[in-house]
């Protein structure tokens, strides 16, 4: 047989045959593995608080409550690589070694991760204030030169969906007769039990959300709003001019930024989300937050001219904060300067002026701007997937918390 005519051998799979294979998942990952030290550190904090309302406990029947230390690793986890779809970390438990991990042998699915995530606010609102708490004990964190600043983020709801009251009228009549129309199918052979209760979950929910924009309609003609509009899909957004310059429904996030000009980590010590477009009024707000997170105040704000309100600039040097908040072009008018005449107002307008103040306001970008691009563009941050104020603020607590881990993961498991 010659050369050219014989066969060529090749090593086929073979996938019938069973095999037995050794593994121990606790190798899966490196030592210095984000996920790995996300769990380390969640060691060491009280996670009691979410188990407040548990029904799993000693001496009853029923399933075991999931590891909350499991489940907050799982979200601050998939936070750090960009993940913010509860059904997304579900399938990368399925595929990706360090998902697998933080769950080992347990099973968790995309409802039980969306629960979790909004069902705790007031509970990571006080861890993230733990956080502070130590990093500020330790002193790993400084708040001699704090800087704040507003981003605005898509919210879960599209234009069309924003209705003036008139056209809520028309809905709220349209979702009753549908909710009348679905259950007058309840005794249809050719529907099955789940498809009904499923029929009738929407449609309730469409009635409930048609109810909370006309109220949110008669909030804002109570506020002297002029033909407010509200949405049907998400009552709370309101349509606000983005950074492109275009309008579309967002929602305000508000972040205060703790570190130093010279570079370092970077400290989330604030945050405050609203559906209020403008930045304006939100620095005694914000010193507010600050305040009872830390039980102290910023020595120096930091903030740019969308915040320059008045009351705030009066109200921050009242409390021993000094403002360096860039002064609008409008109020460097020489007219505009005799408008106000409170001391606070003309002496932060003369510090402004000064080459040290003007040397110090240039940290103010790398403070703020820097981590408000990182919550977009690595965090997972840039599109909301969930409604309703409320949700919304877990999200960004949740967030902002995976941010400060992450920064400070090493020096917090110093011992």
């Amino acid at each position: 047989m010659s050369e050219m005519t014989k066969r060529v051998r090749t090593a086929e799979p073979v996938r019938e045959q069973g095999v037995f294979r050794w593994e121990i998942p606790d190798d899966a990952l490196s030592a210095d593995h984000p996920a790995r030290l996300l769990w380390r550190v969640l060691g060491t904090v009280d996670l009691s608080g979410f188990l407040r309302d548990a029904k799993a406990v000693e001496g009853k029947q029923g399933r075991d409550a999931l590891s909350v230390r499991m489940l907050l690793t799982l979200w601050l986890y998939a936070i750090s690589v960009g993940v913010g779809s509860a059904r997304e970390i579900a399938r990368r438990i399925q595929s990706d070694a360090a998902f697998r991990w933080i769950v080992g042998d347990q099973s968790v699915g995309h409802a039980k991760l969306s629960e979790f995530r909004i069902g705790h606010r007031e509970v990571v609102d006080k861890l993230f204030t733990d956080v502070l708490g130590t990093l500020l004990h330790r002193q790993l964190m400084s708040l001699d030169l704090v800087a704040q600043d507003g981003t605005r983020v898509r919210a879960s709801a599209s234009a069309p969906s924003f209705r003036r009251a008139e056209s809520l009228e028309q809905c709220r009549e349209q979702a009753a007769l549908h909710l009348k129309a679905v259950l007058a199918e309840g005794d249809a052979p050719e529907v099955t039990q789940a498809e009904k209760l499923a029929r009738l979950a929407a449609a309730i929910d469409y009635q409930h959300r048609v109810e909370d924009a006309i109220a949110a309609v008669q909030e804002l003609q109570a506020q002297g709003k002029e033909k407010p509009r509200a949405s049907t899909t998400d009552a709370d957004a309101r349509v606000m001019k983005m950074a492109d310059g275009g309008f579309r429904p967002a929602y305000n996030v508000q972040l205060a930024t703790a570190g130093s000009p010279m570079g370092g980590a970077r400290t989330i010590v604030g945050v405050r989300v609203t559906n209020v477009g403008s930045d304006l009024g939100s620095v005694s707000p914000m010193l507010d937050d600050i305040e009872r997170r830390t039980g102290r105040l910023p020595a120096v704000l930091l903030a740019d001219a969308n915040h320059a309100a008045h009351d705030d600039i009066v109200n921050a040097t009242a409390r021993g904060v000094t403002p360096l908040i860039a002064v609008p072009k409008t109020s460097k008018n020489p007219r505009s300067r005799h408008a106000n005449h409170e001391p606070a107002v003309d002496a932060w307008r003369a510090r402004m002026e000064t080459d040290e103040a003007k040397q110090i306001y240039r940290a103010r970008a790398s403070l703020c701007e820097l981590p408000n691009a990182h919550f977009k563009s690595r965090l997972g941050l840039g599109h909301l997937l969930v409604r309703g104020l409320n949700k919304v603020t877990c999200v960004v607590l949740l967030t902002a918390l995976a941010s400060n881990l992450l920064a400070h993961v090493h020096a917090l498991l110093v011992t």
